[in-house]
C-alpha cells in the first residue's frame, strides 16, 4: 500500500493542485504516466485511469491502486453506479492514501454506457446524488464528480446545473466539467471528443451563480494562454489529451501558475532516469515507461527522431536507460545544428 498523507496535509495539498490537473485517461495515465507528468508539472493534480468500483474489491488492488508517493497529491478516478460498492471502494481508496476520489459521470463508451455508469448517468442525477452521499459517508477524503454538458440532444442549461445541484447537495466538493455533451450514439469516445461543440460559456455560468463551488472545466484546452484565459472563470483547468501528445505544454502551464522558469526538456528527461532504473530492475520492460515520454520534443528539432529511436528499441529485450540517452543525444545534436 502506498504511504499516505496525514488529512491535514493531504487537503492542503488538494487544494494547493486544484488550479491545474491531468485528465484520467484509459490506458495512459497509468502509473508510470503520472510520475512523469509529476516531473513536468510538480503543483498539477494528477488522477488515476477509471477503476470500476467491482475491480476495486474484487481484483489485483496493488496493479488496480498502486502509485509511486511522488504522485501525490493523486485522486481516484471510479466507475460505477451501485452506491454500496461505490462506498466500499471510496473508503478503500481513503486508506491507500488518495486525496480525492471521482466519480466518472462523462465516459461514452459503449462498454461503460452498458454497465450503467459514465455519461449515461447524466440523466439519472438521484442515483448519481446516492452513490455521492454513500461514498461520502464512507470517506473523509473529498468526493467529486466528473460531467459533461449534457447527453445526446439535451442542451438545457438548467438540466445540467440542476444535475450539479443535487449532486453537490449530495456531498460532491468539487466538479469537473466536460464542456460538451456526450453523444451515446453514433460516436466514437474520439468522436465525443472532437465533435460535440464546446461551450465553455455554461462553465463559466455554473461558477459565477454558485461561487462557493469549485468548478474546474476540461475540453479542448491545449495552449498556455487559453488555460491561463480559462481561469480568469473557472478555479481550475484540466488538462487531457494535451498533456499527452505535448507534454512540455503542461510543463510551461505548470511554471506560468507558480511563476517558476521553464525548465530544458532535456533535463526533465534526465530527473526520469532513477524511476526508470528503478522500475527496470524491477523487471519492467522498458516501452512500459517510454511510451508516455515521446512527445516530449513535439515540434521541435530532433522531435521525430526522439520519437523513432524510442518506438524502435524500446520493446527489444534488455533495452534500457543507454537507448533514452541515445535519442536524448540524437535529438539535442539536430538541435544544436538547426541553433547553429
Amino acid at each position: 500500500m502506498a504511504s499516505s498523507l496525514s488529512p491535514a496535509s493531504a487537503a492542503q495539498r488538494y487544494d494547493d493542485s486544484l488550479r491545474l490537473s491531468v485528465a484520467p485517461m484509459m490506458d495512459w495515465t497509468d502509473r508510470h504516466c503520472r510520475v512523469f507528468h509529476r516531473l513536468l508539472a510538480p503543483s498539477a493534480r494528477l488522477y488515476t485511469e477509471m477503476v470500476h468500483a467491482n475491480a476495486v474489491m474484487h481484483g489485483d488492488r496493488e496493479r488496480l491502486l498502486g502509485f509511486d508517493p511522488t504522485e501525490q497529491p493523486l485522486a481516484l478516478q471510479l466507475g460505477g453506479s451501485e452506491p454500496e460498492l461505490l462506498a466500499q471502494a471510496a473508503r478503500i481508496a481513503g486508506e491507500w492514501g488518495y486525496v480525492e476520489v471521482n466519480l466518472n459521470c462523462g465516459c461514452p463508451s459503449d462498454r461503460v454506457q452498458a454497465g450503467r455508469f459514465g455519461a449515461c448517468l447524466m440523466r439519472e442525477p438521484s442515483l448519481v446524488a446516492e452513490c455521492v452521499a454513500a461514498m461520502s459517508e464512507a470517506t473523509t477524503i473529498p468526493v467529486t464528480v466528473k460531467c459533461r454538458l449534457g447527453v445526446d440532444e439535451d442542451n438545457d442549461y438548467d438540466v445540467f446545473a440542476d444535475f450539479v445541484d443535487q449532486v453537490v447537495r449530495a456531498g460532491s466538493r468539487m466538479v469537473v466539467v466536460h464542456a460538451r455533451n456526450a453523444w451515446l450514439k453514433g460516436l466514437s469516445p474520439k468522436e465525443n471528443r472532437e465533435i460535440p461543440p464546446l461551450r465553455y460559456d455554461w462553465a463559466y455560468r455554473l461558477k459565477q451563480e454558485r461561487p462557493q463551488l469549485p468548478v474546474v472545466l476540461n475540453g479542448g484546452i491545449a495552449e498556455v494562454e487559453a488555460a491561463q484565459a480559462h481561469l480568469t472563470h473557472v478555479d481550475g483547468v484540466m488538462l487531457g489529451r494535451a498533456a499527452y501528445h505535448d507534454p512540455y505544454v503542461l510543463h510551461r502551464l505548470d511554471a506560468a501558475l507558480t511563476g517558476t522558469a521553464p525548465r530544458p526538456r532535456g533535463e526533465l528527461l534526465l530527473a526520469l532516469r532513477p524511476y526508470v532504473e528503478a522500475q527496470l530492475e524491477k523487471g519492467l520492460a522498458l516501452k512500459h515507461i517510454t511510451r508516455h515520454i515521446l512527445g516530449l520534443f513535439l515540434g521541435q528539432p530532433g522531435g521525430r527522431a526522439f520519437r523513432q529511436i524510442l518506438s524502435e528499441g524500446a520493446h527489444r529485450p534488455g533495452a534500457d536507460w543507454s537507448l533514452v540517452a541515445e535519442a536524448l543525444a540524437v535529438t539535442e545534436a539536430q538541435g544544436r545544428r538547426v541553433a547553429a
